[in-house]
């Protein structure tokens, strides 16, 4: 199979398993999105799923948010992990929000990443799925897949990031990196790893990895 063709492949074999697949973050509006995907870090979605409306609960908004103390939101926090850094970005990113932004979340990928805690994927996650802006965050499922794939290099994600762009349609991207996250999850997972099950690694993998079970 061409480039190409491996590409149609995955396409196509994504939009049949995953046609319309979810955010998996629950959130109301760009603000709440930003500060589960900031949670989200080191951490399993269904965990922040839990903890976000004790948060929101508490706070849904930047001034009621700053309001708190960074004690109080870490107090909250703890079960997703890494709980004093992200206690304190919260804090200081909705800070930001309110002196530069007047309270809302800016829909450019360079003022998100100037907020604490917010790194790259993280600002891409909020331009994709809270602003419609074709991004391609790439988080450890992706990062594994385009390498088993033999789509990227797999040295690190910046680089996974480019090839994902390079290779597949602009207007595909906010789906597709949903899609594939799934389909990692379900598919194709770090541990456990059932090549018969995984049918796109067995159709275009890479072939050192064609006699593995389990990764």
């Amino acid at each position: 199979m061409t480039k190409q063709e491996k590409v149609k492949f995955v396409i196509d074999t994504l939009e049949k398993l995953y046609p319309s697949p979810p955010i998996p973050l629950k959130h109301k509006d760009p603000y709440t999105l930003l500060i589960a995907v900031l949670l989200s870090a080191q951490s399993t979605d269904e965990r922040v799923n839990q903890i976000t409306p004790l948060l929101f609960k508490r706070a849904d908004n930047p001034y009621d948010m700053i309001k708190m103390t960074v004690e109080e939101i870490r107090e909250i926090i703890k079960p997703v992990g890494l709980s004093p850094m992200k206690s304190k970005g919260i804090h200081g990113l909705s800070k930001i929000l309110i002196d530069k932004h007047q309270g809302e979340v800016p829909d450019q990928i360079e003022y998100l990443e100037e907020l604490p805690a917010v790194g790259h994927k993280t600002a891409s996650v909020v331009m994709s799925q809270a602003f419609g802006v074709p991004s391609f965050p790439v988080d450890t499922h992706i990062h594994r897949l385009m390498y088993r794939w033999n789509l990227s290099t797999g040295k690190n994600v910046v680089q996974t990031e480019k090839d994902a762009k390079r290779l597949f349609p602009k207007n595909l991207w906010n789906k597709l990196h949903l899609q594939i996250i799934y389909y990692g999850r379900e598919y194709s997972p770090a541990r456990g790893w059932d090549l018969e099950k995984d049918v796109i690694s067995s159709k275009i993998g890479r072939k050192s990895l064609k006699h593995k079970k389990s990764s």
